[in-house]
């Protein structure tokens, strides 16, 4: 299939088109900077010079080369999460405006299939995982709410169409090479800094998802019928739980313990909530639909 990619260069990207090109699939990797076109390049995929937010040039070249698949991972994330507040706003014009001009290229040229890059770490399981019917949590405070309420749109906009295959695959928090999950991302580095701490019972639920899994999972979805899937691992676990685990495995001191009133003190309600009140989710879909396998978590084993 020729498949066109945008979010090619990012960590997700990259070994997607590895696995695509592995697959025998012509790729078309989207990206505006000079270093991330060469990247795409040495990967084996075809680069394209572009900027979704200019409409012109998404239309132009979707007419262009004519892709039977549109893959949707725009994102413009910062290189640490303690700066996602300060990102967000552009991360969100990227994702509803520039992705809103690939899928409605995607519609005016007949494009098969459109693929689309969801969360499966915002959704409201209640007192269980959360499963594909499950609700984002449009309602959390800060900057949870707000990226819940821009997945949520993003989410109707591919329910919205009957002329595409439209597939939303709900990832887990990425882990592995170039994420802040990762030995030397930034997650990391403010563990061994001591910046982060593990606030009251710390019993939100986090599914995580290698990067290389989430990749396999979208080649995968090239064949499978339209609708939404949980791409996550098979061990949500508790903050209380991984947090200490994942702060031996990079070799850090375990993290101070601070009660929720110390914690809404000193971090806020947005922190609170996060360590507190999130849903793991559940891939029995996936691994039904997908054939999907992850990994099991380096710092469980």
């Amino acid at each position: 299939m020729k498949v066109f990619l945008a979010g090619a260069s990012g960590a997700l990207g990259c070994p997607l088109i590895r696995r695509l090109h592995d697959a025998g699939h012509e790729v078309w990797g989207l990206a505006h900077r000079p270093e991330s076109l060469e990247i795409i390049e040495r990967l084996g995929a075809h680069s394209v010079k572009g900027d979704a937010l200019n409409q012109v040039d998404i239309f132009e070249l979707i007419e262009r080369i004519r892709p039977e698949v549109v893959i949707d991972q725009l994102t413009s994330l910062p290189t640490s999460p303690v700066d996602l507040a300060q990102r967000l706003p552009a991360d969100c014009r990227l994702r509803l405006e520039g992705g809103g001009h690939l899928f409605e290229a995607a519609r005016m040229f007949q494009v098969r299939r459109y693929i689309q890059q969801l969360s499966g770490f915002y959704l409201d399981g209640g007192t269980g995982l959360a499963n594909e019917a499950s609700p984002l949590r449009i309602n959390a405070p800060g900057t949870i709410g707000d990226s819940a309420r821009m997945y949520a749109s993003l989410e109707k906009r591919i329910s919205s169409v009957q002329s595409m295959v439209c597939i939303g695959l709900r990832y887990g928090f990425f882990y592995g090479p170039g994420t802040w999950y990762w030995p030397d991302g930034a997650f990391s580095r403010h563990l061994h800094q001591g910046e982060i701490a593990l606030i009251g019972k710390g019993s939100s639920s986090f599914s995580f998802i290698h990067v290389d899994d989430a990749a396999q999972a979208a080649v995968a979805a090239l064949t499978v019928p339209s609708g939404i899937y949980n791409i996550v691992d098979d061990q949500p676990s508790k903050m209380s739980d991984w947090l200490p685990a994942y702060a031996k495995w990079i070799g850090a001191d375990a993290p101070p313990c601070l009660d929720e009133r110390e914690g809404l003190r000193l971090s806020g309600e947005e922190s609170v909530y996060y360590q507190n009140s999130l849903s793991g989710a559940c891939n029995h879909k996936a691994r039904a639909m997908l054939g999907f396998s992850p990994r099991r978590l380096p710092w469980f084993n």
